[in-house]
C-alpha cells in the first residue's frame, strides 16, 4: 500500500542515492569513519524540505521546473538553467554507467566496459517501452533493493553503539580530511535532476491541491528512504574499511575490499545495491535531460507520449546514455568521471536550486500555493550553504 501511494515520491528520493553518492559515501565511511554519521542524518530536513518545494512547484503550476521558468523569466534565465542542469546530468550518467557496469561484472564476472552497453540498452528499453506510469512501477520494486546495503552494513558487524553514538552526537572537526568529506557529502546529494524530477512527477500527476500536504509528507518520506541508504553505506563502509585504515575510491573499489573482512555475501549485496541505485538513477537522469533539452526546443516531450510523438524528447534520452557509453568504452576511468560529475555538480546546484526558490516565491506561477516566508528563509539559508560548500569545494581542488 505504501509503495502505491507514496511509490513516486520514493523513487525520486532514492534516486538521490546514484552511483555517484554511493562513491562519495562509500571514501567517506573508509576515510573519516563513522564521524560523519551525524551529518547524514541531518540530512533529512535539508532534503526533505527542497523536495517539499519542488513538489509543490510541480503541483501549483501544473509544469515541472524548467517549463515555468521558460514561461515566466525568458529566454536568458532558461539558457542559464540548461547549462546548469544538462552538462552535470550528461556527466553522472556516464559516471553511473561505468558504475552499474562494474556492479554487473562483480555480480557475473563479465568485464565491465562490455556490460555497459547492456545496462544502457535496458534502461532506454523501459523509457520507450512503458509511460509515465510504467517505468514508475518497475522503479518502485527496484527500491526495494536497496535494502542490499542496510544487509550488506549488519554483515560488516559495526560497533553499533559507537555507530548510534557518532550518529546523534554531532563531532565537527577542522582537520582537511573531514572538510573534505563533508563538503562531497553536501554536494554530492543536493543535486539538481533529484528536486526538478520530483517537480516533474507532480506535474505529470496533476493531484488535487487540497493534497499538498500529503504529497509534501510523501516527498520527505522518499528521502527518509534515501538518507537511510546513506547511512547504510557509510556503516559498511566504514565498519569494514575505516576501522582498518583501508581506504578507497569508488564503490567498485569497496566492494571488492569488503569479502576479505566480511565475506563475499557483503560484496555481493553491496554489488546488488550499486546495480539497484544505477537502474534508479540512470532512466530518472536521462529523463530530467530530455525535458529540460525539450523546454529549450519547445519539443513535445513527457514519458506518458509515444515515441512517434515526442521523436526528439526521446532522441535526447537515447543520445545522453550512448554519451554515456561512448565516455565509458573510449577509456575514462570512472574516478575521472566521478570527478568530473562532482566537479560539475559543484557548479551547477546553486544555480538550479536558487531558481527553484525563486519560482516557489513568485505568486504569479504560484498563486495562493506559492511557498510560506518560513520555508523561502530555510531554503535560501540551504541554497546559500550549498554555494558556500560549493566555493570551497572548488578552490580546494583548484589550489590541491
Amino acid at each position: 500500500m505504501l509503495l502505491a501511494t507514496a511509490g513516486p515520491a520514493i523513487i525520486a528520493g532514492a534516486s538521490d542515492a546514484d552511483p555517484t553518492t554511493v562513491g562519495t559515501l562509500a571514501v567517506v565511511g573508509s576515510t573519516t569513519t563513522y564521524s560523519l554519521s551525524w551529518l547524514v542524518l541531518l540530512l533529512i530536513p535539508i532534503l526533505g524540505l527542497v523536495q517539499a518545494i519542488a513538489s509543490r512547484v510541480g503541483m501549483a503550476s501544473g509544469r515541472d521546473l524548467q517549463h515555468d521558468v521558460v514561461c515566466r523569466y525568458g529566454r536568458i534565465a532558461q539558457v542559464v538553467l540548461l547549462a546548469a542542469v544538462v552538462p552535470v546530468n550528461l556527466f553522472t550518467i556516464a559516471a553511473d554507467v561505468a558504475a552499474g557496469g562494474s556492479a554487473l561484472e562483480l555480480l557475473t564476472g563479465v568485464d565491465w566496459r562490455l556490460m555497459t552497453p547492456v545496462l544502457a540498452v535496458a534502461v532506454l528499453a523501459l523509457l520507450l517501452a512503458g509511460g509515465f506510469d510504467e517505468v514508475q512501477s518497475v522503479l518502485k520494486y527496484v527500491v526495494l533493493v536497496l535494502l542490499a546495503f542496510g544487509a550488506a552494513a549488519v554483515l560488516a558487524e559495526p560497533d553499533w553503539g559507537e555507530v548510534l553514538h557518532h550518529t546523534l552526537v554531532p563531532e565537527l572537526s577542522l582537520q582537511p580530511r573531514h572538510l573534505t568529506a563533508t563538503l562531497a557529502l553536501l554536494g554530492t546529494t543536493l543535486t539538481g535532476y533529484v528536486y526538478m524530477w520530483q517537480s516533474i512527477e507532480r506535474a505529470e500527476e496533476q493531484p488535487d491541491m487540497s493534497q499538498t500536504r500529503v504529497k509534501s509528507f510523501q516527498s520527505v518520506l522518499g528521502i527518509v528512504v534515501a538518507v537511510a541508504v546513506f547511512w547504510f553505506i557509510l556503516v559498511a563502509t566504514a565498519a569494514t574499511l575505516g576501522v582498518k585504515g583501508h581506504e578507497v575510491q569508488s564503490s567498485r573499489e569497496a566492494a571488492q575490499a569488503l569479502e576479505p573482512v566480511a565475506g563475499p555475501a557483503a560484496t555481493y549485496l553491496f554489488a546488488v545495491g550499486m546495480l539497484a541505485s544505477t537502474l534508479i538513477a540512470l532512466p530518472i537522469l536521462a529523463a530530467v535531460t530530455a525535458y529540460v533539452m525539450g523546454a529549450e526546443f519547445n519539443w513535445r516531450r513527457g514519458l506518458s507520449q509515444p515515441v512517434r510523438r515526442a521523436r526528439g524528447f526521446y532522441a535526447v534520452i537515447a543520445a545522453s546514455l550512448l554519451l554515456g557509453v561512448i565516455c565509458v568504452v573510449t577509456g575514462l576511468r570512472p574516478i575521472t568521471l566521478l570527478f568530473l560529475a562532482s566537479l560539475a555538480g559543484g557548479l551547477s546546484t546553486p544555480v538550479s536550486l536558487g531558481f527553484l526558490m525563486v519560482v516557489a516565491r513568485d505568486a504569479r506561477l504560484m498563486g495562493r500555493w506559492r511557498i510560506t516566508r518560513r520555508m523561502a528563509v530555510f531554503g535560501w539559508l540551504i541554497v546559500a550553504t550549498v554555494t558556500a560548500v560549493s566555493v570551497f569545494f572548488l578552490v580546494q581542488t583548484f589550489t590541491g
